[in-house]
């Protein structure tokens, strides 16, 4: 994998990360070290898009840094329920 694609997993790790955080301090917001960790979270996405910028440029996430397909591939995969156990 370049460097480029594992610079971008990472602030993509890191939006995840994020976002889930955000969900739990939603329900309980006087979590004060989960307020801690989504702080760090977001110093540290700060400074990978920073890197990421210093390397490749400006940092933009469009429909063309998705690739083109016209369906899905998860759908070819069997669903919970089809796999034998």
């Amino acid at each position: 994998m370049n460097e480029k694609r594992t610079m971008k997993q990472s602030i993509d790790a890191l939006c995840f990360s994020i976002l889930e955080t955000e969900l739990y301090l939603d329900t309980h917001p006087r979590d004060a070290k989960a307020l801690q960790m989504l702080r760090e979270y977001r110093r540290r996405k700060r400074e990978a898009i920073a890197a990421y910028e210093a390397k490749f440029g400006r940092y933009i996430v469009t429909k063309s840094d998705v690739p083109a397909t016209d369906r899905w591939s998860w759908i070819d995969s069997p669903w919970p329920w089809e796999r034998q156990v």
